[in-house]
């Protein structure tokens, strides 16, 4: 399996070297050449295995340089029981209407992030063996909440690696910058932008393409990488939590193999919706993606119009780990709608930097919408929704679940689409207490961890372990930065 820049084809590159470095020196993801096909032995096989063993399974189909016994011990560790309370690692939860929530908030950090980047540090550190790089991995993160904290414990005192996350300073709920700030870990730091989660990505992105910066970390004996979603190492494992499911409901009775699903994703950064497509691609059968917004609309407007626009007003929402206006993975999207077209990528990417802007052909917009459906709502719909399916259902859901929840039962019944619908289930509902609370119509009367115990004495849920766990850590971070000054964090790697 080769792998190509989506703005440059010309030049192949192994799995591992597209890990090991993370962007691509033309500022394009890379990206697979092929999609590896199941055949219906491999079904076969799925069907009867854990969710440890499909993981390595699906893994081995793109990263062809890795041994089957390497992935498999990167699973076995990544998705210790220990780790993912049991070995039901990412269960699939029945509801009404055709709803299926696919729960992957069951690690370390309380978010799907965990599904990939328990398995990363693996994957990374094992390509810059296989590439030769002896030099200290520094990974780079820019985050709208979960991405940072699961990386900064996927990577926390790695060897060979350092690592720096940057969150917009008031764009993180409280449970998610305590988790962040108090990190344990020599290796590790954090920082906070002012400004929005954009403003933290490009900031990152403007380090990553930075000459004079690249030269200095390479005197000191570092290298820069990525746990954003824009490596590839972050984007493969999680391609493998839908065939999982898949596989789980067919096991149940709940769908015979070979029936169609719909799959619902409430959406940021595209991600994780892609690697749904990923996995459709290699022969899920997938009737529809429906992709999830809040008020930052802007993937909503693109799959109704074929237009991407981000000069638009941003939204601080109840589901901040949406609230991004620069979807990058989008870019992988339309590299493959585009038969691989990294002419046309490039272009497009150009006027998405240079304008704000960008619209697809007939042509292109077709290829997209013939997968693709879109919805949104807002922070009231969110609340009564939460409210909603706690009351009728006895299911408590955190903010960015609830859209998710919302747009599919919008996009039912408006097309009468009854097709069994998987929904992500992204985070647990302690990650965003206040807003929680509030939605249940609770009035809030603490704050910090204590938010936790409000929660759980309303709804009789207890809270997860790694959440409990915060109460009494002392914040070890509190530097706030402009994003103009970005580059001179870079300073704090040598002192890690």
């Amino acid at each position: 399996m080769e792998y190509v820049s989506t703005r440059d084809k010309s030049r192949k590159v192994s799995a591992a070297k597209a890990i090991a470095t993370g962007i691509a020196p033309d500022g394009g993801l890379y990206c697979p050449t092929t999609f590896p096909l199941l055949a219906q032995e491999d079904w076969k096989s799925l069907l009867a295995m854990d969710y440890k063993a499909r993981a390595a399974f699906v893994l081995g189909k793109y990263l062809t340089d890795f041994t089957a016994e390497e992935l498999s011990d990167f699973a076995a560790k990544a998705y210790a029981d220990d780790k993912f309370g049991g070995a039901d690692t990412a269960p699939v939860v029945k509801l009404a209407d055709g709803k299926y929530l696919l729960e992957l908030w069951h690690g370390p950090t309380c978010a799907f992030k965990d599904m990939a980047l328990q398995m990363l540090p693996h994957l990374l550190t094992a390509s810059l063996r296989k590439t030769g790089e002896t030099r200290t991995a520094c990974i780079l993160v820019a985050t709208s909440g979960d991405t940072g904290k699961a990386a900064l414990d996927g990577f926390a005192n790695v060897p060979g690696t350092k690592i720096m996350v940057y969150y917009p300073v008031d764009g993180v709920s409280t449970i998610q910058k305590l988790q962040m700030v108090t990190q344990e870990g020599a290796n590790v730091s954090v920082c906070a932008i002012r400004g929005n989660f954009d403003d933290a990505q490009s900031a990152v992105k403007r380090i990553f393409t930075d000459k004079a910066t690249a030269d200095k970390l390479d005197r000191q004996g570092m290298t820069l990488s990525s746990a954003n979603s824009i490596n590839w190492g972050r984007l493969a494992p999680q391609i493998a939590y839908y065939i999982s499911a898949y596989c789980d409901m067919v096991t149940r009775g709940e769908i015979a193999l070979g029936d169609p699903i719909n799959v619902c994703v409430p959406t940021g950064n595209f991600g994780n919706i892609l690697a749904a497509y990923f996995a459709k691609n290699m022969g899920l059968p997938v009737h529809k993606f429906i992709c999830a917004s809040n008020r930052n609309n802007v993937l909503t407007d693109f799959f109704a119009n074929g237009a991407y626009d981000r000069n638009r007003d941003f939204f601080t929402t109840a589901s901040p780990s949406m609230d991004i206006l620069i979807s990058s993975n989008l870019e992988r999207l339309l590299f493959y709608v585009s038969g691989q077209n990294d002419k046309v990528v490039a272009d497009l990417m150009g006027r998405l930097s240079t304008e704000g802007r960008y619209a697809l052909t007939e042509e292109l917009f077709a290829n997209v919408r013939a997968d693709f459906d879109a919805g949104c709502c807002d922070d009231v719909q969110t609340a009564h929704t939460i409210r909603t399916l706690f009351e009728d259902e006895h299911y408590l859901a955190d903010t960015h679940t609830a859209v998710a929840v919302k747009v599919y039962e919008d996009y039912r019944a408006r097309t009468g689409d009854v097709t069994p619908t998987v929904i992500a289930s992204t985070a647990s509902p302690f990650k965003f207490c206040q807003s929680v609370i509030e939605a249940l119509g609770g009035t809030v009367t603490t704050d910090g961890v204590e938010l936790l115990n409000q929660l759980s004495s309303l709804t009789g849920v207890p809270a997860p372990a790694p959440l409990a766990a915060l109460r009494g850590k002392q914040p070890r971070f509190d530097r706030v930065v402009d994003k103009a000054d970005i580059l001179a964090t870079t300073d704090l790697l040598a002192t890690l």
